[in-house]
């Protein structure tokens, strides 16, 4: 088994050789091979795009390991729904993952259903955004306001969640409704707004 070890520090003032030393050790006991040693520093685990993070999604995506290894989950990522997203990802790539202290082991039975427990809570979150936006769309043309083009009525905070919680923008538009473009200009994103295309990489 190659194995990839990833630790991240929120700050450049923190150390995160706590976190790699039980790793490199955890490997060496598992018989596993160390193929990568990543480590994320003064980056935030609620950023989806962090160098050390890229480096290994690359590797995975080439098939140069079997196992990724973190410390903590939120170490990996502070978002369920980009964690469960990564998990699928390495799930098709045939890749399992360790998160060595809420002893969580996806190459174990155990592991996988453990994993299938948080996505089921995942996408019952994500179903309870779709359902506010909605709601306010409907609460909106209750009072007589006009929700269609141009201009559409949008619950600017729940996009916003969805944002965070990982999800493209071209996605927020097929789960609610409203157009990459409404929704990017309501949430205050002043970026170009993606195509469908680019989208469904983000």
């Amino acid at each position: 088994m190659r194995a990839v070890i990833y630790a991240r520090v929120s700050t450049s003032d923190q150390s995160p050789e706590m976190q790699t030393v039980e790793l490199r050790e955890f490997v060496k006991q598992r018989r596993w091979d160390l193929a990568l040693d990543i480590v994320d520093v003064g980056e935030s685990g609620a950023k989806a795009s962090r160098p050390g993070l890229d480096k290994l999604m690359a590797a995975a995506r080439r098939r140069q390991v079997d196992v990724v290894v973190v410390y903590r989950f939120d170490r990996f990522a502070r978002s369920l729904a980009f964690l469960m997203k990564s998990m699928e990802e390495f799930r098709a790539l045939g890749i399992d993952f360790v998160s060595l202290h809420e002893a969580v082991d996806t190459s174990t039975a155990n592991g996988r259903l453990v994993f299938a427990i948080f996505g089921a809570i995942a996408e019952f979150e994500r179903e309870l955004i779709r359902e506010r936006v909605k709601s306010g769309i409907a609460a909106a043309k209750a009072r007589g306001k006009h929700v269609g083009r141009p201009r559409r009525v949008v619950d600017a905070e729940a996009i916003r969640r969805l944002r965070r919680e990982g999800q493209s923008w071209y996605q927020i538009e097929k789960d609610t409704g409203i157009s990459a473009r409404t929704a990017k200009r309501r949430a205050g994103d002043t970026g170009k707004t993606p195509t469908k295309t680019s989208a469904a990489r983000c």
